[in-house]
């Protein structure tokens, strides 16, 4: 199995955050014993605000074994979805939620599942999967 990393587990991890960093560094060892761990353009902007430089960001994310992939047009498709549902249930942001852009990892057809720690965001991605019933 393939796992896209959410940039919370990335940033718990560097920051040695005393809730989450134990926490997310067990879930990438394990993802990483199941298979590929990925990121996409969006964790890899988000994690980079915190480096000076290109290549710290790079240097970290291959000593933490992490691949940059491209976003699949598949999940740029259901992100599209998921961000119509968010308004139509009252959300107030104006534009696709970074978080959106991840595929269900419950869908047959999915390539990777995600790992977020959000669970408003794992309710409304999860939630009335046709690919799950």
């Amino acid at each position: 199995m393939t796992t896209l990393v959410d940039t919370d587990i990335l940033v718990a991890i560097a920051t040695n955050d005393p809730r989450w960093a134990h926490w997310s560094l067990h879930q990438l060892d394990a993802a990483a014993i199941r298979g590929s761990v990925l990121i996409n353009a969006v964790v890899y902007y988000e994690f980079s605000i915190a480096y000076a430089r290109i290549e710290e960001v790079d240097r970290v994310l291959v000593e933490a074994g992490l691949e940059l992939t491209e976003i699949p047009r598949s999940a740029l498709f259901l992100a599209g979805k998921v961000f119509q549902r968010y308004r139509a249930l009252g959300g107030s942001r104006t534009g696709v939620l970074p978080e959106f852009l991840y595929r269900r990892p419950c869908c047959r057809r999915a390539v990777y599942a995600a790992r977020t720690r959000s669970p408003v965001l794992q309710d409304l991605f999860f939630r009335n999967c046709a690919d799950c019933a």
